[in-house]
């Protein structure tokens, strides 16, 4: 009779002799696709560099423009987020009559920008430049009604706002605004552009500023670049400008 006590055997989740470590350990650090790890300094560095370049790509072809005010209404609402085409006239084109476009109203719509705290100033000037931040006081939207040399009149026999007298027709207005219950006539000078929102009741534009220096024109070296699409939110996706030639 075989006395001896049945061997043993070991199973395979049991741990070899002289093993003290798990077979299988999980890795407390993130590796990228080159096997190298991918430490919070590394993180921290990879964040900055996307943050540089999207402020590069902000500052010199496209540039997210969220909208603060009702003035554009219908075609941009409070919070749209415009892609800016900082491209559009940098090759010798020049703004059209129906163009967006989005410009710097210091010495037109404002006085000259006080003096602030300048970190502050940057900062906010970086968040407004990723669309995170509403634009500077300074910087407006608004539709190109006339450019250098037009005669523009509101109001004609109808009602309508005419250019070099042809009447304009309008479809973007805001529904039930008049084109402007401020009469006017005035001859664009050159180099400048006669601008308007398209809520008429609600948009303080060139015809706000008849009285002042400047007479309510836009010098077109101050205009920032061209507003050509909403990019946000998602459900409002779509081009926009060109409202007349």
């Amino acid at each position: 009779m075989d006395t001896e006590a049945p061997h043993t055997q070991r199973g395979h989740s049991s741990p070899r002799e002289g093993d003290e470590r798990p077979r299988f350990a999980l890795s407390r650090t993130r590796r990228t696709a080159g096997g190298r790890p991918l430490t919070w300094r590394r993180a921290g560095a990879l964040g900055v560099i996307c943050t540089v370049l999207l402020l590069l790509f902000s500052n010199f072809v496209i540039q997210p423009f969220l909208i603060p005010s009702r003035s554009m209404e219908p075609t941009l609402q409070v919070g749209d987020r415009v892609l800016v085409n900082k491209l559009a006239y940098r090759f010798g084109e020049q703004p059209r009559r129906g163009d967006l476009v989005v410009f710097d109203g210091t010495g037109s719509f404002v006085r000259e920008r006080p003096a602030g705290n300048p970190v502050g100033g940057l900062l906010h000037g970086a968040a407004s430049a990723l669309g995170l931040a509403e634009p500077s006081d300074t910087d407006f939207v608004k539709r190109v009604v006339g450019v250098g040399g037009d005669d523009v009149v509101c109001c004609d026999a109808g009602g309508r706002v005419a250019v070099n007298g042809v009447p304009l027709d309008e479809p973007y207005l805001y529904p039930g605004d008049a084109p402007s219950v401020v009469p006017f006539r005035i001859v664009v000078p050159l180099g400048t552009l006669w601008v308007m929102g398209d809520h008429r009741s609600q948009s303080r534009d060139s015809r706000d500023h008849l009285g002042e220096p400047g007479g309510g024109m836009v010098p077109v070296e101050k205009v920032i670049g061209r507003a050509d699409w909403i990019g946000w939110p998602l459900s409002r996706w779509d081009s926009v400008g060109g409202g007349h030639g």
